[in-house]
């Protein structure tokens, strides 16, 4: 019993430094594969790591839409609804894109790298200049979800979301 626990615990970390190293490698073959459907791709790239780590409910992402944009041929806007359970909790991590973020129902705390916490509810927006560390986000409620829409404009082959 001892030497599953011990494996298990070593193999988390292994997992996700496996994940970042191999990361760039599995978005190239995915991109080469050339799936007709860029969400696939897209949820395939947000959902690489965890944000179960605090032991409360996780955000969950889908993406409503990705397109490419005319003016920036090497740039997409994608668009993704996030659910968060009641009292669900995203850890550190950062974005490579800029991203505007509106509350679509519910009530989100959230904290960027060298800012205040801030909490925002519903028609409420805020914006997370591409590489900023956004702190935590997280719902407010016990009891009742929130709901966001993120709208990120990144360079093709972009990890959107990147958990530390």
């Amino acid at each position: 019993m001892t030497t599953i626990a011990a494996g298990v615990t070593w193999a988390r970390p292994f997992v996700l430094s496996a994940l970042i190293v191999l990361g760039p490698v599995l978005i190239a073959r995915q991109l080469v594969a050339a799936s007709p459907d860029i969400r696939d791709f897209l949820d395939w790239t947000i959902c690489a790591a965890s944000s179960a780590t605090s032991g409360r409910p996780a955000a969950v992402p889908t993406i409503t839409g990705s397109e490419p944009l005319a003016a920036e041929p090497h740039k997409r806007v994608t668009s993704v609804i996030v659910d968060f359970p009641p009292n669900a909790f995203s850890p550190e991590h950062h974005h490579e894109a800029d991203l505007y973020v509106y509350v679509l129902e519910g009530t989100i705390r959230s904290q960027l790298g060298g800012q205040g916490v801030e909490t925002y509810t519903k028609g409420q927006s805020f914006f997370e200049p591409d590489g900023s560390v956004h702190l935590f986000a997280e719902n407010t409620s016990a009891t009742e979800p929130a709901r966001i829409l993120a709208v990120f404009v990144h360079r093709e082959g972009a990890r959107l979301t990147v958990f530390h």
